[in-house]
């Protein structure tokens, strides 16, 4: 069963040993997405929080950290009980903002990225382009299909920590088409600069690749964007060949606890209809296509036992792919709503080693243009927590000179397709 740990709630959160210096940026983001972010009355009318979409996660106000290796995205809980006892406040200052943080008083200078003006602006079919996709971080985020089949009302197998059924038809619209996505990609592309566009969606019953392959298709002719799928593993692994030959540049895998007490528990749909086993199939079988740093397992950190954490960590990356770890926020409205969130100290072991195990497997990061995420510490970002050893420092030129090297092939990938351009149907490495 889940080991429910001891909240941090309330004052006492305040009385913390004095920190004898800042955190660095990533150490900064872990706290903000275990402890929240409060806003000050005055500063609240200067920003804009985002809307409430997908499975939830993206409803805190992005902000970026700077750093002197890389800056840092970080979507901060803002509207959760447990946010209203953080230490951190933001505030403006200068015509800038300031975390402070009111255990210790240090402050972190952030910037707050404005709302893209063309969230409001109508597709073609009258829909508001913010309803059809959202940025997150610099990549542009669109749930396709109807409501996860998890959440129909008379079996309710939906994962615990999940608010998709509450949010898809409310805040964003439940039928987009083709048409209204291309627009929108291409508008946040030449707008907001993005190269990534990252499909997914609940359970469909079988129909999930039906159903993404028409807006891969399209985006990728029209677009030039890299793509990402984010569906449920499907047991027949050849289709996974037919996506990565219409071009899907990235798949990843939400199997989210190695625990499987916790996955029964918490993913009671995925354990009926799916079972653990098949996500770590269709991990392994896309890693060895498309090659290592392509594919992603994704992971809920703080609910299930440390050590079932880092195991999946391990796992993730022997398979060639890298980790997305999401640190547990409970949502407003979800099952875990009461649930408290996981502490700092844990959250920070969890991520060096997760960056030890990249470094360990030589997993490439960082790699493809332009591609930085909101709602969970990036691989990338952990590189601030990595010991500073020889291995350490070969990873980093490894990943800088893969990166120099990939540019070239990028920009030639990300143009336009033509009909018969046959050569552009090849997968990238």
């Amino acid at each position: 069963m889940i080991s429910q740990h001891a909240s941090s709630r309330g004052p006492s959160s305040f009385n913390n040993p004095r920190q004898a210096a800042p955190l660095n940026p990533c150490e900064l983001e872990i706290d903000l997405f275990c402890k929240g972010l409060r806003i000050d009355k005055a500063t609240r009318q200067k920003v804009r929080q985002a809307q409430r979409t997908r499975a939830g996660l993206g409803s805190g106000l992005e902000l970026i950290i700077p750093g002197s290796f890389k800056d840092i995205w970080a979507n901060a809980p803002t509207e959760e009980e447990f946010v209203q006892h953080s230490p951190y406040l933001l505030r403006q200052k200068r015509g800038g903002f300031v975390v402070l943080d009111q255990a210790s008083d240090f402050r972190y200078p952030v910037r707050i990225e404005a709302v893209p003006d063309w969230y409001e602006r109508p597709t073609s079919r009258g829909v508001p382009m913010g309803q059809v996709g959202n940025l997150q971080g610099t990549y542009l985020g669109i749930y396709i299909g109807p409501v996860c089949r998890y959440w129909v009302e008379e079996t309710m197998l939906n994962c615990k920590f999940c608010t998709t059924g509450l949010n898809v038809g409310t805040n964003e619209i439940t039928k987009k088409s083709v048409n209204d996505v291309v627009e929108t990609c291409r508008t946040a592309r030449e707008e907001s600069g993005i190269t990534f566009v990252h499909f997914n969606s609940g359970f469909q019953e079988g129909r999930d690749f039906q159903m993404a392959r028409p807006f891969v298709e399209a985006v990728k002719r029209s677009t030039g964007l890299l793509v990402g799928l984010q569906l449920v593993p499907q047991r027949d692994l050849s289709l996974y060949d037919d996506m990565i030959d219409l071009g899907v540049d990235h798949f990843s895998f939400c199997f989210e606890f190695m625990n499987q007490d916790a996955f029964r528990e918490l993913c009671p749909g995925k354990e009926a209809t799916l079972g653990q086993e098949t996500f770590f199939q269709a991990m392994e079988y896309t890693s060895a296509k498309l090659g290592k740093g392509r594919v992603s397992g994704e992971i809920i950190a703080g609910v299930e036992p440390l050590e079932d954490t880092l195991r999946a960590i391990d796992r993730i990356t022997d398979c060639g792919a890298f980790p997305t770890v999401c640190i547990f926020r409970p949502l407003k409205g979800c099952a875990m709503e009461d649930y408290p969130p996981p502490r700092y100290v844990q959250m920070r072991q969890v991520f060096q080693y997760m960056i030890e195990s990249c470094i360990r497997k030589r997993i490439p990061i960082g790699i493809a243009p332009n591609i930085e995420v909101s709602l969970v510490v990036q691989p990338a970002d952990a590189l601030y927590l990595a010991p500073p050893t020889l291995s350490s420092a070969a990873y980093r030129l490894y990943n800088r000179v893969l990166k120099t090297a990939m540019r070239p092939v990028f920009r030639r990938r990300m143009q336009p397709r033509k009909e018969n351009d046959n050569e552009s149907r090849q997968p990238a490495n």
